[in-house]
Order: structure tokens, then C-alpha cells, then sequence
């Protein structure tokens, strides 16, 4: 993907063919990720059932950059443009295809797990997933009880004994599949993992690289992120 058309975790006036975008970034919280099994699913159906990336493991800070797309740029209609995981600071140098397939959106959402933290967090039972967990955490963001609007929350795993949790987001303009891409140092390095939510300058799609066995491939700015996520 060329850079100029990549805008996670940008933040300033950009222009679009349907007019400037003027685009924020927001801390949405920190995602525990022992195994290093990133799984990126629409949290609210397909948990557990994700596209997966691996990358380090650890505690990686997870933010959305968002995009004012309102006709007079005055902050009255934003939506979220990119979720990322921020795995390590530095200038993305190149940007690629972090999986061999998409990730499709059904209940408007898109989010971030440790792949096996959900297989140990969530309850045994599937079939009450949705009025035991998925419930409460769509009042959390679209009912709050203090009424705040949010873009995303940080939620933990119900049976989670070590912080284990699910960091999600509103997904662009709503349902639809979107693309997943790594950004890459000069090094080769790993930046981070960033979900593309089809807001900001969207671009035709690019081949996505083969699969090379059942399980999905490896995945990726100065001081501005320093100050952001306190690294």
C-alpha cells in the first residue's frame, strides 16, 4: 500500500475526493496478549472465530485514529477510521497485508483478543455468550449509564484471572469486510496491526498475501506516540 494513502494513528488535515478529513487519535486502552495469538474478529459475533496475526506478546496499547467527516469540519459526525495495536514506536516505512483474508462485520464492531485468553475467558457454553456478555457490553457503548458517547471500550474477559480482555471499536460506517495491514520500520521491524474500517481515502484493494498453512501469517509516529501511550 503507498504511505500516502495510509493514515493510522495520524493526526492534522487531510484531503479526500469527497473533501479534508480532519483526523484525531484517541487512546482506547491496553490489550493483554500473552500468547502473542492476536485474534481481530467483530467481537459481538465472531469471537473466538477471528482472523488471527502473531505478533510479540506482552501489553500493547490499542488506539483509534478517528476522522470528522462532517461537510463544515466542525466535530459534529466522527467515525472511526483505523483500530490499531500499537506493538512498537517508530516511522512506518512500509505498509502491507498483515492476513490472507478480510474481516467481515455484522454487528458494527471490530476488536482485538488474545486468541487463547478467549478460549479461557469466555463462558463454556457459545450459545449464552450474547445475553450473559455480548449484552452488557453493547450497553457499555452505545447505552452508558453516564451517557457519554464512546468509539470503543476496553472490556474484560468474564472469567478472565489475570486481566485477559477484549478491546473493541465502532467499525466505520458500520457493517461490511474490511482489510487488515502491519506496518513495517525501515529495519523490517514490527510497528503494528491496524484494522482499515474503509473511512479515510479508501483505495482499490490489494492482492493479500498467500496462506501458508490453515493458521494465518505473521503481521505492523515519533514523539507523538511517545506522548500518547507514555513508551
Amino acid at each position: 500500500m503507498d504511505l500516502q494513502h495510509f493514515h493510522a494513528l495520524r493526526t492534522g488535515v487531510v484531503e479526500t475526493d469527497e473533501g479534508p478529513r480532519t483526523l484525531t487519535v484517541e487512546r482506547l486502552g491496553v490489550l493483554r496478549l500473552p500468547s502473542g495469538r492476536l485474534e481481530v474478529s467483530d467481537s459481538l459475533v465472531n469471537l473466538g472465530e477471528g482472523m488471527l496475526v502473531d505478533v510479540p506478546g506482552g501489553d500493547h496499547p490499542v488506539a483509534m485514529t478517528l476522522a470528522d467527516v462532517s461537510d463544515a469540519q466542525d466535530g459534529s459526525h466522527v467515525r472511526v477510521a483505523y483500530l490499531s495495536l500499537v506493538l512498537a514506536e517508530g516511522e512506518p516505512a512500509v505498509v502491507e497485508r498483515a492476513a490472507a483474508r478480510d474481516v467481515p462485520v455484522d454487528a458494527g464492531v471490530v476488536g482485538f483478543a488474545d486468541a487463547e485468553s478467549v478460549e479461557r475467558g469466555m463462558p463454556e457454553d457459545r450459545s449464552t455468550w450474547y445475553d450473559e456478555v455480548f449484552d452488557g457490553w453493547i450497553e457499555l457503548l452505545h447505552y452508558p449509564d453516564d451517557g457519554v458517547h464512546r468509539h470503543g471500550i476496553d472490556v474484560r474477559l468474564p472469567r478472565a484471572t489475570a486481566g485477559e480482555n477484549v478491546v473493541l471499536s465502532t467499525a466505520g460506517w458500520g457493517d461490511g469486510v474490511y482489510r487488515v495491514w502491519r506496518t513495517l520500520a525501515a529495519d523490517g521491524s514490527l510497528l503494528g496491526v491496524h484494522v482499515d474500517l474503509d473511512v479515510v481515502d479508501v483505495q482499490d484493494d490489494e492482492p493479500a498475501p498467500p496462506a501458508a498453512s490453515a493458521e494465518e501469517p505473521e503481521p505492523a509516529t515519533g514523539g507523538f506516540l511517545r506522548r500518547l501511550f507514555r513508551r
